[in-house]
């Protein structure tokens, strides 16, 4: 499904893990398209801000927080004040490689605040004030591995299970509006998410990964077209479309084999 096509953002957009990756590619596209941006992330924001600036953007508003927690949530809604947003991009996400009942809970719990309550009190808070314009873009980043059981990275498929459903479902609530909310759902990416979740040792990490500002061009893109959910790389398409196909016990054991933890290719890799 798709609505309300436009060909460039205007005013102001929030992005969420806005230092690096893909959110920080985000971030600078809307700053080409000229908008006012809010970035948001628990690390340095200076450098990011700084390329924000340079590309185009009128004014850039850094602000550290940590969106698993309220405090972190209000921080943001303290610099949006009182003004329309018209994109948010909650592309903030944290994840931890290994065996599941190994974890701290702390670590667990985290995941789960960041990727599931915090992206979704942002949401709904943002939104709310969009519906009350009937006007506004949101972009969540999601993940193919929404589709697969997750053995070795549990916590983070499972959460980004749920931001995939939970998108389309706020699309569909939302479909008699003028708010276009998207899904973007990119594969295996050089982002530090790998180093940050101690993933380097996997197969996945160390694999061949997409460009960020490849994955940020088919997400912003979709976002403009108000498409409700795109997957970047063709690839992925074709392991997302199987994912579903596929017996889950049969798709868990392929998850396993490409995340399961190995400290001697880790140390192979490093020598």
């Amino acid at each position: 499904m798709s609505k309300n096509p436009i060909t460039k953002l205007s005013g102001l957009a929030i992005v969420t893990g806005g230092s690096s990756g893909i959110g920080l590619e985000l971030a600078k596209r809307a700053a080409a398209d000229g908008c006012d941006l809010i970035l948001v992330a628990r690390g340095d924001l200076t450098a990011a801000a700084a390329a924000c600036r340079a590309i185009g953007a009128p004014s850039v508003e850094a602000v550290s927080a940590d969106l698993a927690t309220p405090d972190g949530i209000e921080a943001v809604m303290q610099a949006v004040r009182d003004r329309p947003v018209a994109a948010l991009f909650a592309n903030a996400g944290t994840g931890k490689g290994g065996v599941f009942l190994d974890e701290e809970w702390e670590e667990i719990e985290h995941i789960i605040d960041t990727n599931v309550t915090g992206t979704v009190q942002l949401v709904h808070r943002i939104g709310q004030r969009m519906r009350a314009r009937n006007e506004g873009r949101i972009l969540v980043t999601g993940s193919i591995v929404g589709d697969m059981p997750g053995a070795f990275n549990l916590a983070y498929n499972s959460t980004k299970s749920f931001l995939n459903d939970f998108c389309a479902g706020l699309a569909e609530e939302l479909r008699d509006t003028a708010i276009a909310i998207t899904c973007l759902l990119p594969g295996a990416t050089d982002t530090p998410f790998f180093v940050k979740g101690d993933m380097e040792d996997s197969i996945v990490g160390l694999m061949p990964k997409a460009d960020p500002a490849r994955v940020a061009r088919d997400g912003y893109g979709a976002l403009l077209r108000g498409e409700t959910m795109i997957v970047s790389g063709f690839m992925n398409k074709v392991m997302f479309h199987f994912a579903d196909l596929l017996p889950g016990e049969f798709v868990a054991e392929m998850h396993r084999v490409m995340t399961r933890p190995d400290h001697t290719r880790k140390g192979a890799a490093s020598a």
